[in-house]
């Protein structure tokens, strides 16, 4: 095959699209030909115009779908079909790979945007909004232009966004569509467009753009939205026989218990039209898939539940990625899509395990692995690190989950022969490969994602093999308890459960372990178990809340803020409102609490990490003298850009409509900006310090201190600390003045500005520079010179989550203010010590090791007064057994301490002979319990062990604790039970041993 000849215009072939799009990542030469000189080709992303090209890449055709001629340097020209050329280039035509997924993404943005839709970027997958933990949805970013929180920027909007979801998570690779991470491609029109407009385009692209016949595709609408059926059914002209009425359940999109709803329409794939249609049932995923959804957001549910229109309709609109590359690629599920397959394939490659050769549980597995790969990337990416909270939870469970999954399909270590090492981040790695194109920012942050999954994962190794001691422990004490009762031994649910939500079990290694030892499990139980860890997620993660409340009405008459804080810290302004306890009031007196919205404002409203301004609102009455007063401690930002004042009137009173003088707190608001500016010369700092790929979790500006959160994996050394101040009081010492500008995003993103950690950002965005050292978005107040912040000290650095470390520092007057204390303490510190400030630490380890030796000394005597009171003791033991005669005492030793309790009873296990049993309790102080109990191997051998036996008895002193079969210890807090405690242990010791012993 020499030359790929095309008989027929490019855009009739598909909707003006090429129907085999080629990656563009390559640079090639241009193209020295035309194919249609007088028309102008609507081409879709990846096609390639050019006329000598490298046709397909492996993203593009991954090796088990097809097998890709060597066809390097190919012409094209016009005389045979695409088709043709398809066909000679793919080699098994019932899978179509000749368009990718990064078209499909391409051309439905591109479709959208020729209807004038703005292309907007994914939001992050960590939300702003508080009522979700992960971003769930594509509207989500939206949420406060469709609640009127905040004005809309574009009348229409498009998105590829990214999502997660993890309510089903146990579905991932046994469904042909359920993943944790997907793309939800939509469209969203804000008081624009409506449902006539929504349905017509989302026909045109699926059946047009995207080439879907129409005999294929089934509707669906809201049992009673007879707007959008005849929409279908008129405009459309789609057949009545092929839209489905459906009820509220599957039809009606709701936020919450109350906010905007309204009905939807589906559209769904038929893969087996042939089967007719009788008994339709388009919630069947044999036949069925949902791919478009188009929300018609027209009510707001009020708390009876009645619906009143809203004044503004909106489209809210979610088409599959994943879900449309199955069908226009024609593989049998998403996975196999490639989007997903190449990391499948990769995994394949480290279980040396080809999947086309795979048995159902090892597909599972490796379906599992491609889909988990890609959350856990973008959640890393995104800021998210592993911890046992929140969303760092989602995180660690879906790396050992896939860990786990790895280790079932035969991977061992790094899957490359080092078995010490992580496979994860090799995996990763074509997960990045697969995603930079569309996402450039993740290329910048790589270094931070495999090594945060080296660690989790090699860490979480560590604990699967204690998860394999404790089971071994589980087997051992369910063989010793039938063996007693007589029954059968079986694992219980809960057990078997804790051991894969805490050590990452799979229930089916568990079981395959305990059958080789001969104990079965309880499975009923444990699946009740996984219901209600299941029950529990979904509720907690799978709905976006939006709530109208009264905010909308209280500022719906108030425009935005005017900020003139940047300019100065006094000026005039008008009261545009008062709230008092969230209800608008027209005057105030003195004493009230209240919230001001002013039409302008001097006072920065808190954001950026930066605190709000302090100050004063004043209406004057003469010279220095004031009709009223009011305190301002706080200001916020509410419903887009209207600045809220809180405070109190300190006197007077206070009316809408007045006009009045606002003053900033000048001293706080200094403190205020030094602080900020330190922060950026920090964070530069850090990066020159410990590494570029470090990046900002988090961070705030107050008039005391500075707190700075960044991603990080370990605590950072004493020398690098103080290179980082010593960095940042260079910085400080040049008196560099700071440069303020005004400029697109994409400007700004592209001369390396750094953006501002949880920050939305504009078109047009605020760039500070300290030029050489610092260039960041931020819309925060500033020094003008560098020499402002006088100086800068760190006063700690410690760790808060897993991977996140926190720096707080002081500077300017905070930082003098530090040292004046620090000064003062040393001063008294050498009057008492009677040393000079150099010898204090000398004198100091002194006296530690003074005290040191001194708390030995005491230890050693109490232990050996303990030992000499079990000496005693020793004789008051009693004879329990028949066949066999067992050693029993069971003591109270009055306050002595915990060690020398144990030192107590070692005496005694020494002295008394074998078989012997010790049990000793103490109050060693004010609610303090202790407890020991030591038993022989003869004692042992009986099937008694101390670790099991404590337990209980420390339970009635309000404790607990445990231990080895021999010797166990255990505390507890109620001193006045002990006695109790100790008759109780007395006499089971004793009932048992002479059930064993006779």
């Amino acid at each position: 095959m020499e030359s790929l000849k095309l008989s027929q215009p490019l855009c009739s072939s598909h909707g003006w699209k090429s129907l085999i799009p080629l990656p563009t990542s390559r640079v090639l030469p241009k193209s020295t030909f035309h194919i249609f000189p007088n028309r102008k080709l609507g081409l879709s992303t990846g096609f390639i115009t050019t006329a000598n090209v490298a046709l397909f890449s492996s993203n593009v055709f991954p090796s088990r779908h097809c097998v890709v001629t060597q066809v390097r340097s190919m012409k094209f020209s016009t005389k045979t079909s695409v088709q043709s050329a398809t066909d000679e280039l793919v080699e098994g035509k019932s899978k179509d790979l000749s368009v990718s997924g990064d078209s499909i993404r391409r051309r439905f943005l591109d479709f959208y945007a020729a209807r004038g839709h703005k292309v907007l970027p994914s939001a992050s997958l960590v939300p702003d909004d508080p009522t979700v933990l992960l971003t769930i949805a594509g509207m989500l970013q939206f949420k406060p232009i469709f609640l009127g929180q905040v004005p809309r920027q574009v009348p229409r909007a498009t998105t590829a966004q990214r999502c997660i979801r993890t309510n089903d998570v146990e579905n991932v690779g046994r469904t042909t569509r359920h993943h944790t991470f997907f793309e939800m491609l939509g469209n969203f029109s804000f008081g624009d467009y409506f449902k006539k407009e929504a349905i017509q385009w989302a026909w045109e692209l699926s059946t047009v753009e995207f080439g879907l016949p129409a005999d294929r595709l089934w509707i669906s609408v809201f049992e009673d939205d007879n707007e959008a059926f005849e929409i279908w059914h008129d405009e459309v002209g789609f057949p009545v026989e092929r839209i489905k009425r459906m009820g509220e359940e599957d039809n009606f999109w709701t936020s919450g218990v109350t906010g905007p709803c309204g009905p939807c329409s589906e559209i769904y794939y038929d893969f087996h039209p042939e089967r007719g249609y009788a008994a339709i049932d388009l919630n069947d995923d044999t036949r069925f898939i949902e791919f478009y959804n188009l929300v018609f957001m027209e009510f707001n549910k009020k708390d009876d539940g009645s619906l009143e229109p809203l004044k503004q309709k909106n489209i809210d609109t979610g088409l599959g990625l994943e879900r449309m590359a199955r069908i226009l690629q024609k593989v049998s599920n998403n996975y196999e899509t490639d989007l997903i397959y190449p990391i499948i394939e990769k995994t394949s490659e480290l279980a040396k395990v080809p999947y086309g050769l795979a048995d159902d549980q090892s597909k599972l597995n490796l379906k599992i692995i491609g889909d988990h790969m890609r959350a856990v990337v973008y959640l890393i990416s995104d800021g998210v690190v592993p911890s046992n909270i929140g969303r760092g939870y989602v995180v660690r469970r879906l790396i050992r989950r896939a860990v786990r999954t790895g280790r079932m399909l035969g991977i061992k270590g790094d899957g490359q022969g080092n078995l010490e090492g992580a496979f994860l981040p090799t995996i990763a790695g074509k997960v990045i490969e697969l995603s930079t194109y569309i996402y450039p920012d993740l290329k910048n942050r790589i270094p931070r994602i495999l090594e945060e999954l080296k660690r989790e994962e090699l860490k979480f190794v560590q604990t699967l093999e204690r998860g394999e001691k404790y089971l071994d422990q589980m087997l051992v004490d369910s063989l010793l308890s039938a063996r007693e009762s007589g029954t059968a031994p079986c694992l219980s649910g809960k057990d078997a459960f804790l051991l894969y939500d805490t050590y990452g079990f799979p229930v089916e290694i568990t079981a395959e372990v305990a059958e080789e030892r001969g104990v079965s499990i309880d499975m009923n139980g444990f699946d009740i178990e996984m219901e209600n860890q299941r029950r529990q997620s979904q509720a907690a993660h799978s709905a976006v809340k939006l709530s109208m409340g009264n905010s909308a009405d209280v500022t719906k008459d108030v425009g935005d803020t005017k900020f003139l804080g940047y300019e100065t810290l006094s000026a005039t302004a008008v009261v545009e409102s008062l709230i008092v306890n969230g209800s608008p009031v027209l005057q105030v007196s003195e004493g009230s609490e209240v919230e001001v919205l002013l039409n302008r404002t001097p006072f920065y409203a808190e954001s950026g990490g930066q605190i709000g301004d302090h100050g004063f609102l004043y209406i004057p009455q003469g010279e220095n003298q004031y009709k009223a007063v009011m305190e301002i401690i706080d200001v916020q930002k509410s419903m887009g850009n209207i600045f809220v004042h809180k405070g109190t009137i300190k006197e007077g009173a206070l009316e809408v409509g007045r006009e009045v003088e606002a003053a900033v707190d000048a001293r706080l608001r200094q403190r205020a900006k030094v602080h900020h500016t330190a922060t950026h010369l920090l964070q530069s700092a850090l990066k020159k310090a410990i590494g570029q790929e470090t990046s900002q979790a988090g961070s705030l500006v107050a008039f005391e201190r500075l707190r700075f959160d960044f991603n990080f994996h370990r605590p950072l050394t004493d020398s690098e600390l103080a290179e980082i101040e010593s960095l940042v009081n260079k910085w400080v010492g040049d008196a560099t003045p700071l440069q303020t500008k005004v400029m697109p995003l994409a400007d700004a993103k592209g001369a390396g500005a750094i953006a501002m950690f949880g920050e939305k950002y504009g078109e047009e965005v605020r760039v500070v520079e300290v030029p050489g050292v610092s260039m960041e978005l931020c819309g925060g107040t500033h020094v003008s010179n560098t020499s402002e912040i006088r100086g800068f000290k760190i006063i700690s650095e410690q760790g808060i989550a897993s991977g996140i470390r926190r720096i707080e520092a002081v500077a300017g007057d905070a930082f003098i203010e530090y040292v004046n204390a620090r000064d003062y303490y040393m001063k008294q510190l050498c009057s008492t010590l009677k040393v000079k400030a150099e010898e204090v630490t000398n004198r100091v380890d002194n006296l530690l090791e003074e005290l040191r030796m001194t708390r030995n000394e005491a230890s050693t005597l109490r232990e050996k007064a303990a030992v000499y009171k079990a000496s005693i003791m020793a004789s008051k033991a009693i004879s329990v057994g028949t066949s066999q005669k067992v050693s029993v005492l069971v003591e109270s030793m009055e306050d002595t301490d915990a060690d020398s309790l144990k030192k107590a009873a070692d005496y005694l296990i020494e002295t008394l002979e074998d078989p012997a049993a010790v049990i000793l309790g103490s109050c060693p102080g004010d609610e303090k319990v202790s407890l020991v109990a030591a038993f022989t191997p003869g004692v042992v051998n009986l099937g008694i062990q101390a670790g099991k036996f404590i337990g209980p008895i420390a339970k009635l002193c309000g404790g607990g604790g445990g231990g080895r079969p021999n010797f166990a210890q255990a505390g507890g807090r109620k001193p006045e039970n002990l006695s109790s405690a100790l008759e109780k242990a007395r006499s089971e010791i004793i009932s048992v041993l002479s059930e064993k012993a006779s």
